[in-house]
């Protein structure tokens, strides 16, 4: 019954007209930089989040979360139509969707990615509004050692279970969590890491970091290595599925579901692993997996349930613990702190109207993403024709404009500039600024609770091992980064990941 009530609050919530406005606007960037490679989400919320501060906190949190579900939906037509995924988890999505667009069968695979999507979107949404409540309750009996340990556990098993070098991935969380410390000691008030700058002595701008590292870094890549972008040569086709796609693609879509919202929760590339796992999943089940590959259904209707399923129960451990799951959900709990909330388990009860809102509008979206997508796929492949040298200046130019707002301060300007030729070196030196961004931001948090933990104990360590649930969280997070170590998980981890690279 309480159920019930909350959901009636986040339908109020989100069914005004700005709210709705603003949903639709974030599904419809979504899928505009979902399907124009390169730009990703990611980059995108990094570069809006100067302009929400001008918006309510329910209705600009609801706008970005629509951007990141939104492009999960786009992501898989550009991969279908010109085999060349707009988002990292459509890349599998590649494999049999343009085989099927090769054969005259490009609207079946859109259809069925998009219907795909919609019915992951709304069963994971249900997932995480009954999931969301009681995980929100245990979280609010965790200590300081507690808190400390499980935000060791996020980091260490993001590390994990992203792709990509263990130590790379490793040496950016540390250097994240050095950035992290930049400014004024939280006890002391003494300046740390600030080289005399008083712009440093309340830290580093979160905006000026996330815009630089995800924002400038990645446009100046595609400019280095512009992807060649060909125009869809087959007929589009009619869009509607025949009795047999329907049978083949209900059980893929069935377990792509199920199987993403589980895999969404866990940090790292959870919507990427998930939309993998699907596809190995589907192939080994198959009784003819020679046709994967070929264009065969399954290919699209599991990796494309998988992967939107996971990008909704990924908002679970940040509404319910304040720990993001991978970058696109730590640049939300940027959003939340700079409109003065501070994520977790206190939001439920203190925000009602934002925490259902934002479940509520998940819905909304995932019905006006189904709307959108089908009817104006001849738009999409148009925008495709747009020259990278003509769109990424603009955003530049939009992006630095957005954050000088913030402080009009003309330090915040320097530091995208300085953090985006850092991003752009670390990726030319093959470390992803992902890990980077999530020890940047549970880097301060981190220290607090461990400082909080040492005081309660008066300096002895130990608390973190007294503790059953402290020490079951670190044993968890060595467990993970040794798994990931041994050589055969190693080798199964790259296969997992090579066709995204």
């Amino acid at each position: 019954m309480d159920l019930l009530v909350n959901l009636a609050l986040g339908f109020d919530t989100a069914l005004t007209p700005v709210n709705i406005f603003y949903c639709f606007l974030g599904v419809l960037l979504g899928t505009l930089v979902g399907v124009l490679p390169g730009i990703g989400p990611t980059a995108t919320i990094a570069m809006l989040l100067p302009i929400t501060l001008s918006l309510s906190p329910v209705t600009s949190l609801i706008m970005l979360a629509g951007i990141y579900y939104g492009a999960q939906y786009g992501g898989s037509t550009t991969a279908i139509l010109i085999n060349l995924p707009g988002e990292s988890s459509s890349a599998v999505t590649a494999i049999d969707g343009y085989q099927m667009a090769r054969k005259g069968r490009a609207g079946p695979a859109l259809a069925t990615a998009a219907l795909g999507s919609f019915f992951a979107g709304t069963v994971a949404t249900l997932i995480l509004a009954v999931a969301a409540p009681p995980l929100a309750r245990i979280a609010l009996q965790f200590g300081a050692p507690e808190y400390f340990s499980l935000i060791v556990l996020g980091l260490l098993a993001s590390i994990a279970l992203a792709h990509g070098s263990v130590v790379k991935a490793l040496a950016m969380i540390v250097l994240g969590l050095l950035l992290g410390m930049v400014g004024q000691d939280i006890y002391t008030g003494q300046p740390r890491f600030t080289f005399g700058y008083f712009e440093l002595f309340s830290g580093i701008n979160f905006v000026s970091v996330a815009v630089g590292m995800f924002g400038i870094a990645e446009i100046l890549r595609n400019l280095e290595n512009e992807q060649t972008r060909s125009a869809l040569k087959q007929a589009i086709g009619r869009l509607w599925l025949t009795r047999d796609d329907f049978r083949r693609a209900t059980g893929p879509v069935l377990r792509g579901t199920a199987l993403g919202s589980i895999l969404g929760v866990l940090p790292g590339g959870g919507h990427v692993l998930s939309s993998f796992a699907s596809y190995s999943m589907e192939k080994r089940m198959s009784k003819t997996p020679e046709e994967f590959g070929q264009g065969a259904i399954e290919g699209v209707a599991g990796p494309e349930s998988a992967n939107n399923a996971a990008a909704q129960t990924s908002f679970i451990p940040l509404l319910t613990l304040g720990i993001p799951a991978h970058p696109v959900m730590a640049l939300m709990i940027g959003a939340f702190i700079i409109q003065g909330i501070t994520p977790g388990p206190n939001v439920i009860n203190d925000e009602p109207a934002l925490f259902w809102g934002i479940i509520a509008s998940m819905w909304i979206g995932n019905l006006m993403l189904v709307l959108l997508n089908l009817p104006l796929i001849g738009l999409w492949v148009k925008l495709l024709s747009v020259p990278y040298n003509v769109l990424f200046p603009a955003i530049v130019a939009f992006a630095v404009f957005g954050t000088y707002t913030i402080n009009l301060n003309v330090f915040d300007i320097y530091a995208i500039v300085f953090f985006g030729i850092l991003g752009y070196l670390l990726i030319k030196l093959g470390c992803e600024p992902a890990p980077l961004l999530l020890g940047f931001v549970l880097g301060p948090l981190l220290e607090e609770h461990f400082r909080r933990a040492m005081i309660i104990a008066r300096g002895d360590p130990m608390i973190f091992i007294e503790r059953p649930i402290s020490a079951g969280l670190l044993a968890v997070a060595v467990l993970a980064v040794v798994i990931a170590l041994l050589p055969s998980i190693r080798r199964k981890r790259d296969e997992v990941f090579v066709e995204e690279d």
